[in-house]
């Protein structure tokens, strides 16, 4: 009897031709899309996002197209508490969430597995660029980076664990986006020339400041901008509308060009400073996740991501006593971030990575 995989379908062309690669493996083979916001939600009142209805049509027609049964999993509940609810709250405490790292954490690899195992399917497919292979010297599944870099996903994907790792099949990690449009054309899908979406799917437009005043019905305060002196520049927006490194947008007038360095939640201020003080060669991490092996007892060097596009670069990592990591780097980086994740790389494999503090 064949195996069977749920597909992670969000009607872009990647998941399309990842249901298309699992079907042609000789999986038992369904279609699934998660509903996880309604547009009253996120402030908007007609369907434009990635759970719209034309996202859903166009994940039916795919399915239906190969031959598999199609479903729409209602995960509203769980996607507000676990992903808008932490995005929220992250930026209302002075921090720099990444809502995409929660939503694969708590949604396809908990919510979706879980259903999944339901509904009996042996795996779970999506379309991430990123690969994993069993390592049976060590028995764990590997989580890789993928084969087109330019279009790597593996730092998102840091957070999954052994048995979601063996549960779960990722059939682009070894094409590059030009062969997947390829397949997408040659299969006639409705979807094949679609555009990938950019934003984070429950902030329209990308203006995240609104929508969190809209979804939580709080007004940011307004504070004071200071100087590393705690000297007053002037008067910002509210904490929200800032990130670590940010230069424009700030509506001061200064002889020298200066950027977000932190912002205190205690005092509702957002400290300036000069491009040079925005460097730092340390940092921890709590939360961690170890896939490529159990928390050493040693030192390791690694390479480290401190954000998406980052290129990484070089580091030591210690486990310490209450189990946090604490990262130094060979060289200062630029706008280290609290609430950002940060990758621990050996080579493509992924070591692990958790949340900076």
């Amino acid at each position: 009897m064949s195996k069977r995989a749920l597909i992670a379908m969000s009607g872009g062309v990647d998941s399309s031709v990842a249901a298309c690669l699992a079907a042609g493996q000789g999986f038992e083979c369904a279609g699934a899309t998660m509903k996880l916001f309604a547009n009253e939600d996120i402030g908007v009142d007609r369907e434009k996002t990635c759970c719209s209805l034309e996202d859903v049509e166009d994940a039916r027609a795919v399915a239906y197209s190969l031959g598999m049964e199609y479903y729409v999993f209602n995960f509203t509940l769980d996607f507000k508490k676990q992903v808008i609810g932490k995005f929220i709250s992250g930026y209302q405490n002075g921090a720099t969430p990444n809502p995409c790292i929660d939503c694969n954490r708590y949604m396809k690899f908990e919510k979706l597995l879980s259903r999944a195992s339901e509904l009996s399917f042996d795996y779970i497919v999506t379309g991430h660029y990123a690969r994993i292979e069993y390592d049976a010297g060590q028995d764990r599944h590997l989580l890789k980076k993928a084969a087109d870099e330019n279009k790597d996903q593996s730092y998102v994907l840091y957070s999954m664990t052994q048995p979601q790792l063996s549960r779960t099949l990722l059939p682009l990690g070894g094409l590059c986006k030009t062969e997947i449009r390829q397949i997408a054309l040659r299969q006639g899908f409705v979807n094949a020339k679609k555009r990938d979406s950019q934003d984070i799917c429950f902030v329209p437009g990308g203006d995240y400041a609104k929508f969190i005043e809209l979804a939580s019905g709080n007004v940011c305060r307004e504070g004071d901008f200071v100087d590393t002196g705690g000297r007053v520049l002037g008067r910002h927006k509210g904490l929200i509308h800032y990130t670590i490194g940010q230069r424009r947008g700030l509506g001061l007038a200064m002889k020298t060009p200066m950027y977000v360095q932190s912002k205190n939640t205690e005092d509702n201020t957002v400290t300036l400073c000069t491009n040079d003080k925005l460097f730092s060669k340390t940092l921890t991490a709590a939360d961690f996740n170890w896939i490529a092996c159990e928390p050493p007892g040693e030192p390791l060097r690694v390479k480290a991501k401190i954000r998406y596009s980052h290129p990484g670069d070089w580091a030591v990592a210690w486990v310490l006593p209450d189990g946090k990591v604490h990262i130094e780097f060979d060289w200062p980086q630029r706008a280290i971030a609290r609430g950002q994740a940060v990758v621990l790389y050996d080579n493509d494999i992924v070591v692990g990575g958790g949340t900076i503090q």
